[in-house]
């Protein structure tokens, strides 16, 4: 744990939380124009760490800044109705969603909602005392609610870091439940986004998958994924 403990030390949970609820925002529902304006006004694309300097997160970066530079700043009801259809098609419908955001899909032979991977989420959620906190009714595995649950972790990891218990806690949800799928539909929403604001948040969520991998020093629990 002395080693382990090191590398969680070096982390800026703050910077960490930040950027989970960014990703939060923008992955939990049709995107806003107040969004869309919010990060472009703190240049969220600029001011987004570059960790490792790994190709997707210069990539990342560079098609956030490319999406947010072109936004208009008035009328932008025309690039607001793209923006909303190409979330639709990645993460909602209608029809089958080509980067499903919900974890049981991945993890489930006949790919259903709520199976038994979100059951066991829950048991998880249940007995560390987890609140997820939802807007409207969506499975606790909606990859934004992963984000959401991470925002709250490293709020408290920033005034707790010798919480071993919550160290731990942050570890076995990035092991277990959630890393061994998400990489899966981040590259799904990559290779299906049509703006280079979805391009963009999937190159710079799947980099932070692999910098809290690394920093947590985690291996991805094996699972067989089926998309």
């Amino acid at each position: 744990m002395s080693s382990n403990t090191v590398t969680i030390n070096s982390v800026d949970f703050i910077e960490y939380q930040g950027l989970a609820r960014i990703l939060h925002h923008c992955l939990i529902r049709h995107p806003e124009a107040e969004l869309v304006q919010g990060l472009k006004d703190c240049d969220v694309a600029g001011s987004w760490p570059e960790f490792a300097h790994r190709e997707q997160n210069i990539q990342g970066r560079e098609a956030f800044a490319a999406f947010l530079q072109q936004w208009p700043n008035d009328d932008n009801s025309e690039q607001l109705i793209e923006l909303k259809l190409d979330y639709g098609q990645l993460f909602f419908g209608p029809g089958e969603p080509n980067a499903v955001a919900q974890g049981s899909v991945y993890l489930s032979e006949a790919q259903l909602l709520n199976d038994r991977s979100t059951m066991a989420l829950k048991d998880f959620y249940q007995v560390h005392g987890v609140d997820v906190d939802m807007d409207y009714p969506q499975p606790v595995d909606h990859i934004a609610l992963f984000f959401a649950v991470l925002d709250q972790t490293f709020g408290r990891l920033e005034v707790e870091s010798d919480n071993l218990a919550l160290i731990r806690f942050t570890q076995v949800l990035l092991q277990q439940h959630f890393l061994p799928w998400a990489y899966r539909c981040f590259e799904l929403a990559l290779a299906h986004a049509n703006t280079d604001f979805y391009r963009g948040i999937a190159l710079l969520g799947n980099d932070l998958l692999l910098q809290m991998q690394q920093d947590f020093q985690l291996v991805p629990k094996e699972t067989r994924l089926y998309r």
